[in-house]
C-alpha cells in the first residue's frame, strides 16, 4: 500500500495545500493540476509512480485545499500563481525535479522551467500546451474576452463554469464513459461552486491570454536547454489539439510524443498507460 501524505505549507501566509508520497532519497516529481480541477486527479497516478519517485502534488492558489484569497487580495494571474508554486518548491526542499504539467500546469510549470532550467531534470506534459497550433477552436468565446473584455464576453464564459460543462470535460473523447469516475467531476464542481470561485475562474480565463504571449518565451527555453521531454496526450481533447504535442519536436527533437485515445482527464481512463510510459521515460 502507498502511503499518501496530506499537508499544507505556508508560502509567504498563503496555505497551500500538498500531497506528497514515495522515499525522500528518490528523484523528486512535481505534479501540477489544470483546470477545473485540483491534486485530486492524480489520485490514481501516485500510487503507481510512489515506488520510484518522491512525488509532490499540489493545489494551486484559488484551487481545491489551498487558500483562495479575495480577488481584492490577491491577483489571479498565471505570473502570481507561477511564482507560489515557485516559492512553494523552495520552502519544501525542491532543489532538483522533474515535473508534470496538465493544462494550468504547464504555463505555470513552463514559468518555472524558464526562470530555473539548472532545477529540472525533465518535463511530463499532458495536455499541457505551449504552441499555438495546438489550440483549438474551443478557444474561441475566450480569445473573443482576451480582445473585448467586456462584461458581455465575460459572462458568455460562465458557460464553461457549469457542472455539465466539467462532465462534458470528462467524458467528451472517451471511448467508454463507465471508465469515468464520478467521484472527481464531483468535487471539482463543489470547488466551482465555492462564493467568488466563478469570478476567479472567469480572471484566469481571462487572463489565459498571458501564457500565449509566453509561448515564445517557453520555446525558446526548450531549444535553449533541451530538457527531456515526454508528452502524454489524450488525442481527443477539445481544447489542446494534438499538434501541440508534435510541436514540442521542433523544439527538442528528441522528446517522446505518446498518444492515448482519449479526451481531456486523461489520467481518468489511462492512468496505468501513462505510468508506465512516465516510469520508462524517467529511468531512462
Amino acid at each position: 500500500m502507498t502511503t499518501i501524505k496530506y499537508s499544507n505549507a505556508d508560502v509567504d501566509g498563503l496555505k497551500v495545500f500538498y500531497r506528497e508520497a514515495g522515499r525522500v532519497d528518490a528523484p523528486a516529481l512535481l505534479l501540477l493540476h489544470g483546470f477545473p480541477s485540483a491534486s485530486h486527479m492524480f489520485r490514481d497516478l501516485i500510487p503507481l509512480l510512489a515506488d520510484s519517485f518522491h512525488i509532490f502534488a499540489p493545489d494551486l492558489p484559488g484551487f481545491g485545499q489551498s487558500d483562495m484569497p479575495a480577488r481584492s487580495s490577491f491577483s489571479y494571474t498565471f505570473d502570481h500563481i507561477a511564482g507560489v508554486i515557485d516559492r512553494f518548491t523552495e520552502i519544501i526542499g525542491l532543489k532538483r525535479f522533474a515535473m508534470y504539467v496538465f493544462d494550468y500546469g504547464a504555463p505555470t510549470g513552463f514559468r518555472i522551467a524558464a526562470k530555473h532550467p539548472d532545477r529540472i531534470t525533465a518535463i511530463i506534459s499532458q495536455n499541457g500546451n505551449a504552441y499555438e497550433e495546438g489550440l483549438s477552436e474551443g478557444w474561441t468565446p475566450i480569445r473573443a474576452y482576451w480582445q473585448e473584455p467586456s462584461n458581455t464576453n465575460r459572462k458568455a464564459l460562465r458557460a464553461f463554469l457549469s457542472p455539465q460543462t466539467t462532465r462534458w470535460q470528462y467524458t467528451h473523447g472517451v471511448t467508454d464513459e463507465t471508465k469515468v469516475s464520478p467521484d472527481g467531476q464531483a468535487l471539482d464542481n463543489f470547488y466551482l461552486a465555492r462564493p467568488g470561485a466563478d469570478e476567479i475562474q472567469l480572471d484566469l480565463f481571462g487572463d489565459y491570454k498571458s501564457n500565449v504571449a509566453l509561448y515564445p518565451t517557453f520555446q525558446n527555453y526548450f531549444r535553449t536547454h533541451r530538457p527531456p521531454l515526454l508528452a502524454v496526450w489524450g488525442k481527443n481533447d477539445p481544447f489542446f489539439l494534438p499538434p501541440g504535442a508534435e510541436a514540442f519536436k521542433r523544439d527538442i527533437p528528441e522528446a517522446i510524443v505518446r498518444f492515448f485515445d482519449t479526451g481531456h482527464f486523461a489520467l481518468e481512463t489511462h492512468a496505468d498507460e501513462i505510468a508506465a510510459a512516465i516510469r520508462d521515460f524517467l529511468v531512462r
